[in-house]
């Protein structure tokens, strides 16, 4: 039978997804990942593992979060325009008020890894197939409700509207103001109309 763990694994998990989100993956150390969680090596590769499986944790984890606001977002209520633009906008303000700047999580692994980690691209691949559905359904619905064109193409703007966002987020990392975020947020949206 196994020792019981002394740690808060939540308060744990959260440190180490700190120290890759600032540092990224390649360059957090072990000593790195010991010294943000207060434990040793033992203890921490024999509760997650490795550190690529400790990272996969981490990494699964801020996924399942970001899908369920985007999903709570653009199925909550209000209209289906008022939903898409709540997302939009709210990725603009969110980029622009991070001090840090440290843009996505998933996208920062994805850049770092993609050229020889297939895992973490099919992650991404995985999560943002969601994210696009997600708004896919949401344009349709706009549509049937009358406040998009009925001949546009939901596809089309369901992938215009991920890949403005994700703009927004390279851009933020420019240090672009908020204005600017915020007015390219808006430009998109009227795509919509």
């Amino acid at each position: 039978m196994g020792r019981p763990r002394n740690f808060d694994e939540k308060q744990v998990l959260e440190s180490v997804r700190e120290q890759f989100w600032n540092q990224g993956y390649g360059a957090t150390s072990l000593q790195d990942l010991t010294d943000a969680t207060g434990l040793g090596k033992g203890s921490l590769y024999g509760a997650f593992g490795d550190k690529r499986q400790l990272f996969l944790h981490v990494l699964d984890g801020y996924r399942t979060e970001q899908l369920d606001s985007v999903r709570a977002i653009l199925t909550g209520p209000g209209t289906a325009v008022e939903r898409l633009t709540l997302l939009v906008e709210g990725v603009a303000n969110g980029f622009a008020e991070d001090p840090l700047r440290r843009g996505c999580l998933l996208v920062n692994s994805t850049s770092e890894l993609h050229t020889n980690d297939p895992d973490v691209v099919s992650r991404a691949r995985t999560s943002y197939q969601t994210v696009e559905d997600l708004l896919i359904t949401c344009v349709t619905e706009a549509q049937r409700d009358g406040s998009v064109k009925a001949d546009a193409d939901p596809q089309e703007l369901g992938r215009l509207i991920l890949a403005v966002m994700q703009g927004i987020e390279f851009l933020a990392k420019t240090d672009m103001d908020s204005a600017a975020l915020q007015q390219i947020a808006r430009a998109a949206l009227r795509f919509l109309g």
